[in-house]
């Protein structure tokens, strides 16, 4: 999809927001068995590394420490504000853990990091990223947006609680749908609670 020149020329009179795209590849090792799916990144300027889950206070390397390492700043440079990439890759990879998002390209209705604020221009094509991952056998979804996105492409009648995960089939399939807690500083609960919700999960799909 490439933006118009009708939708640039509304943005700018400030008729609608403009349309962005995701800044990032998706991230999916070789052996993924596991996919970890967001809803969108936030705007650049909150961004503390090149990569998922960039704002420096986002919990989710913080539960990646607490999960594999018993250590929340395991992942973290507190003296530079940013996270330890090289290393977080070297796990995800380890692991077989891949990560990308449910779509492709928004609208910011608002000045915000919020899934509630995000209207979704392009959905990516999740159905053929499962199909490129032929080991995958669970996915993460971290937000309602995402889980929405996800329910209504594979036809998941039964969203899970946060914290559970429902079976569901595709192309004869067996995967489970899991969502864990939002790892936004937002989502009231503290992150070595989060991370209890997510240890069992990461035991029981990566072998932690």
């Amino acid at each position: 999809m490439t933006v118009s020149a009708t939708d640039t020329d509304a943005a700018k009179a400030g008729d609608v927001p403009a349309v962005e795209r995701h800044p990032f590849e998706p991230f999916l090792p070789d052996g993924c068995r596991l996919l970890m799916l967001g809803s969108f990144p936030p705007a650049e300027k909150r961004w503390a590394m090149r990569f998922y889950y960039p704002n420096f206070t986002n919990d989710m390397w913080r539960i990646f420490g607490l999960c594999f390492h018993g250590d929340k700043m395991r992942f973290v440079d507190q003296e530079h504000k940013t996270f330890r990439l090289d290393d977080i890759k070297s796990l995800l990879r380890l692991r077989g853990i891949g990560l990308y998002d449910t779509a492709r390209a928004v609208r910011r209705l608002k000045n915000t990091a919020s899934d509630k604020d995000l209207e979704v221009v392009e959905p990516v094509d999740l159905k053929a990223m499962l199909r490129s991952l032929p080991e995958c056998r669970a996915v993460v979804v971290t937000g309602q947006k995402a889980c929405d996105v996800l329910s209504g492409c594979f036809g998941i009648s039964r969203q899970p609680a946060v914290g559970e995960y429902v079976d569901f089939s595709f192309e004869g399939r067996a995967l489970r749908l899991y969502r864990m807690p939002s790892s936004s500083r937002a989502y009231p609960m503290k992150v070595e609670r989060k991370a209890e919700y997510y240890k069992p999960m990461f035991e029981r799909e990566t072998g932690l």
